[in-house]
């Protein structure tokens, strides 16, 4: 393939890193935004000692207009954006009786609203070229739900719905959009967890181990390639059956 021109939101660390290296491998440009300055300058310099062409810019997912000006000067660098991945999201996990105001807000906010964020400034240029990928990351709780997630769950369900509803109109414009959903995958995120609540999540795995960010990072390109050019809608499930 051709030198496409990727876009990864959250992509300094996590599943969102492995995504920008999954890319960069292949030769693409890949851009990615991400929250703290720090963190965005320090994985931009360490990709670039590695001999990848990546561009790093710190603006939030909630910040509409600011993104508006990264698609902006995306397509004024590089001439066209070919992928966009969805991948920034946050956590306040809490049972409903104890769950606040904020921590539904902010999680709504940053997961589903983040992703409408992107898409209506993406789909621009992506329209206008006639061809593009959008690649959404959901949750395998967004399918089946999770105790102490409402927020997630319900903003993850939601991520999946406006998949399909995308796919449906951006099809004639040649633009495919799928979801992936994620189960229990090692990171800085699932880090935080206590040893019981790891052994508990893991024995509802069929595969018997937790998945690697590297896992979600293959299917994602997938999706984004050429044998995944007549898919669109769809959401694969990359959880070792967790969802069964």
């Amino acid at each position: 393939m051709s030198r496409r021109i990727v876009w990864v939101t959250g992509g300094s660390r996590g599943i969102g890193l492995e995504i920008v290296r999954a890319f960069a491998q292949l030769g693409d440009k890949v851009w990615f935004n991400d929250l703290r300055e720090d963190q965005v300058r320090e994985t931009e310099a360490a990709l670039v000692a590695e001999g990848f062409a990546v561009a790093g810019r710190a603006c939030s997912v909630t910040d509409f207009a600011g993104l508006e000006r990264l698609v902006e000067e995306i397509v004024t660098q590089d001439g066209r954006l070919d992928v966009l991945v969805n991948n920034a999201g946050i956590t306040r996990d809490g049972l409903m009786m104890r769950m606040t105001e904020e921590q539904w807000s902010l999680v709504i906010h940053t997961n589903l609203t983040g992703c409408f964020n992107t898409i209506r400034h993406a789909i621009k240029p992506m329209m206008k070229q006639r061809g593009g990928r959008i690649v959404n990351i959901a949750s395998v709780v967004g399918v089946m739900g999770n105790a102490g997630q409402a927020n997630y769950s319900a903003a993850k369900a939601g991520v999946i719905g406006l998949t399909k509803t995308m796919a449906r109109e951006l099809a004639s414009r040649g633009v495919l959009v799928n979801a992936v959903a994620p189960g229990y995958i090692e990171t800085e995120m699932t880090a935080q967890l206590t040893e019981a609540a790891r052994g508990e999540l893991t024995r509802q795995i069929p595969l018997g181990r937790t998945g690697q960010a590297a896992d979600v990072a293959e299917v994602v390109k997938f999706l984004a390639g050429p044998a995944a050019g007549y898919i669109t809608g769809q959401v694969l499930q990359v959880d070792g059956g967790m969802h069964m």
